[in-house]
């Protein structure tokens, strides 16, 4: 029986136009089915450098190009801590609250520039998305994918609300890019809540926002900027969309939301104030969207493919954004998955055996992530420390530019990973105070 397509991707977001992308140039058939119509506003404005190759693999590198979107050329961390961190004598780790990194530092395989991109995700999506159709994918917008049917052996069934009727469409395997929709995920009754992380954001664009007053360094203007604040594991994000346009987020446990009591306006503020000089600046600028609220920001999947589906992007894992890496993790998995995909169907064969490798690499990678991110909120002074220490300086700066799914481990987490336990089993160790309330198991859950 032949199938309408031989892949019908779920969600038209950077997960799922990459991955149209890939298997349209490789010669597939490929239906993407995204709900929304696009430009559509949306979170997540920060790259990093891994998204690079991949965008230059499916052709679209020089679209992103000539969008005239931000360069980013690295990430400083602030702090309202003026104290001086005690010295770590043992391992002789001492800095202050402060750091900074520029992507120029370290050479990345398949990087050819020394900067990635701020990007306004509605003009960014919309770019991949169109990018997706002329490679050759059908792109039906306004689609909603209300099921998947596995139940015959030779083809997926989708029931799809479009133009408000619902119709039928059938291909040899589907990709669930439907993002925190987490559609497979649910279905297939395979997501579980994260155990450690419940992040909870607010945010907004910000208009005129002073960014000179806020750097330290007049060539740090236009990187990501991450606030620590004065409040346990919550932090601020501040990313340029335009010269003229900053989103500011503030991100921290869903519980303090709810124990608040505020609208997001309030809770945004009153976060915001604990630092001043930020409050300040904010104030004097002009906002321009109004506060929305980004939850159900960290689950896991127990399963990220079978025998013909698999799960990429938002959809298959997401921890937290301190790091910007979901854009990433889109675009990677994306990648990683349309190899094993274009192979599949060359045999013709959609086992779940067929997609072993997207599932160890993307396995790997966020193990490397989860446990890089829980080390960041149960112990803030020990990432500066080792983002400022030479010994370990460009290890960290591989993991913040996304360079985790091919190679070893990266060597740095595991000296990180030696000292919080020490820290954290030595109340009178000196770090000791300086320790989140988030605690990360031994073993993190990797899906």
């Amino acid at each position: 029986m032949n199938a309408d397509f031989d892949i019908a991707v779920v969600g038209g977001g950077p997960a799922g136009s990459t991955m149209a992308s890939y298997l349209a140039r490789a010669g597939l058939s490929v239906v993407v089915f995204e709900s929304e119509t696009f430009p559509r506003p949306h979170v997540g404005e920060s790259l990093v450098p891994a998204t690079t190759p991949v965008l230059h693999e499916i052709g679209a590198l020089g679209k992103i190009d000539e969008a005239g979107f931000p360069k980013k050329y690295g990430a400083s961390w602030t702090s309202a801590e003026s104290r001086d961190i005690p010295r770590l004598g043992y391992s002789g780790l001492s800095h202050g609250w402060t750091a900074d990194i520029a992507f120029v530092e370290r050479n990345q395989p398949g990087v050819d520039r020394d900067y990635t991109f701020h990007v306004d995700r509605g003009r960014f999506d919309a770019i991949l998305l169109r990018h997706a159709g002329e490679q050759g994918a059908t792109v039906l917008n306004g689609a909603r994918v209300l099921e998947v049917d596995f139940a015959d052996p030779e083809l997926v069934r989708l029931r799809v609300r479009l133009a408000s009727k619902e119709t039928g469409f059938t291909a040899r395997m589907v990709v669930d890019a439907s993002g925190r929709s987490t559609l497979l995920g649910r279905q297939l009754k395979v997501k579980v809540p994260d155990p450690v992380f419940d992040q909870y954001a607010v945010h907004t664009w910000f208009e005129g926002l002073d960014r000179e007053a806020i750097a330290a360094d007049a060539a740090q203007v236009d990187h990501i900027f991450v606030h620590f604040l004065p409040i346990k594991d919550a932090w601020v994000w501040q990313i340029p969309i335009s010269d003229k346009i900053t989103s500011i987020g503030v991100v921290t446990q869903k519980k303090r939301f709810t124990a608040a009591a505020k609208d997001r306006a309030g809770f945004f503020w009153d976060f915001v104030a604990s630092r001043p000089e930020l409050h300040d600046a904010l104030k004097s600028a002009e906002r321009i969207r109004d506060f929305k609220a980004e939850g159900d920001y960290s689950y896991a999947m127990q399963q990220i493919c079978g025998d013909r589906f698999v799960l990429i992007g938002d959809a298959a894992r997401f921890v937290d954004p301190i790091f910007s890496s979901g854009v990433s993790v889109a675009l990677n998995s994306a990648r990683i998955a349309a190899q094993d995909i274009v192979a599949a169907h060359g045999a013709g064969d959609f086992t779940r055996k067929r997609f072993e490798t997207y599932e160890s690499k993307l396995r790997r990678a966020v193990k490397y992530w989860y446990e890089f991110i829980s080390i960041y909120y149960r112990l803030n002074v020990l990432f500066t420390a080792f983002v400022q220490d030479p010994r370990y300086r460009i290890d960290v700066l591989k993991m913040l530019q996304g360079d985790v799914y091919d190679g070893e481990e990266p060597k740095a987490l595991a000296a990180m990973r030696e000292i919080v336990a020490e820290v954290e089993s030595n109340p009178g160790h000196l770090w000791h105070p300086y320790l989140g309330t988030l605690r990360a198991p031994a073993s993190a859950p990797g899906f």
